[in-house]
């Protein structure tokens, strides 16, 4: 059975998800002004905290880097006047093509120091009526530290684009790996390891009242040394104390709760992360369906089987994640301590030691 392209779901339209494509590399990048910004992006973000390190670039060692060299004394002074440009960055190929424009290899000039470089064309953002949705993303990345989620070192405008100024995976996207195996699946212990680390960051999140709420290998990048990086914080929400009620996210992920039309909360991650480890382990989404009805469907009563290859387990986790109830589904902590996780993690230590 072919499988259906995923479809973001936003309110009432569809719209294919091609956040993570692949597009070949070109040499000539596209002309823009470069023009001094503030770091606030007028109409399309708030007006940002200055005060904040979102807008320099961090080195390797830790150190900010800025147009002016700085120390630990002069950082605050400074701070407030520091601003970016295009012209403070060389642009390399092109990594990915999205919905509101490009990601672009990128050096800070001064440092050396390499980063991604995402391009959103204000235009798109205001066509599609996302400027909350940007403004949420910049002001939730930014501000998350975690070994498994992807920096975001600071952000830009002009008068036609955002620019966010974020860390560089160089190994590329999970979803992209994973489509390139023979068998379109990662080995359990390899899906173990991957799903501790996700369960790891989402649990950083939740302490700080941020739901993710679009966990897929589309959003899932590789570092340096083959770690997980969650990517995009699009559809993500600071609530501290409200459940939500908005319809967001991948169709083939959603959770009961969203497709039923009930208020949602952080719960909808620990869902999204039993199919993702789903997916990893078959190389496709436990409700998958030639109709979009039927995948409701399958959703609403959390209606699945396994391959005979998927151990016991492994079962066991994904069965205790995709529960229809929100507060029964394992909770965080659960997954970390989950006998199928602790077995593949102990087991590649034990192999790292020898």
């Amino acid at each position: 059975m072919a499988s259906k392209p995923r479809v973001l779901k936003t309110g009432t339209e569809n719209i294919p998800n091609k956040e993570n494509q692949v597009i070949k590399c070109v040499q000539n990048t596209e002309n823009s002004s470069q023009k001094d910004c503030k770091t606030s992006c007028s109409n399309v973000l708030a007006p940002a905290d200055d005060n904040k390190s979102t807008s320099r670039v961090q080195d390797k060692a830790g150190t900010l880097n800025s147009k002016e060299p700085l120390d630990e004394g002069a950082a605050t002074k400074t701070e407030e006047k520091l601003k970016w440009t295009l012209n403070d960055f060389d642009i390399g190929k092109p990594l990915g093509k999205g919905k509101f424009g490009n990601v672009y290899l990128a050096r800070e000039r001064k440092s050396k120091f390499i980063v991604a470089l995402k391009v959103l064309f204000k235009s798109a953002i205001k066509e599609c009526n996302n400027e909350h949705q940007v403004r949420r993303e910049v002001e939730i990345q930014s501000h998350l530290r975690h070994p498994n989620i992807l920096r975001m070192y600071g952000y830009f405008h002009d008068e036609t684009r955002v620019y966010l100024i974020l860390e560089y995976a160089p190994k590329g996207a999970v979803y992209v790996a994973l489509m390139k195996l023979p068998e379109k699946r990662f080995p359990e212990e390899v899906c173990a390891n991957y799903i501790a680390q996700i369960a790891d960051a989402l649990r950083y999140c939740h302490k700080r009242k941020v739901i993710h709420r679009d966990i897929k290998p589309e959003n899932l990048l590789f570092g340096a040394k083959g770690e997980i990086k969650i990517a995009d914080f699009g559809w993500s929400v600071h609530a501290p104390s409200s459940r939500r009620t908005t319809l967001c996210g991948t169709l083939d992920y959603l959770p009961p709760e969203m497709i039923t039309g009930k208020a949602h909360d952080e719960k909808v991650d620990l869902w999204a992360l039993g199919v993702l480890c789903y997916e990893f382990l078959t190389g496709k989404p436990p409700f998958e369906a030639k109709e979009y009805s039927e995948t409701y469907k399958k959703i609403s009563k959390a209606i699945f089987t396994f391959q005979p290859h998927i151990s016991e387990g492994a079962r066991d986790l994904i069965k205790k994640l995709l529960v229809v109830q929100p507060e029964y589904r394992l909770s965080l902590e659960g997954v970390l301590s989950h006998p199928w996780v602790l077995q593949h993690l102990h087991k590649t230590q034990d192999e790292a030691c020898t």
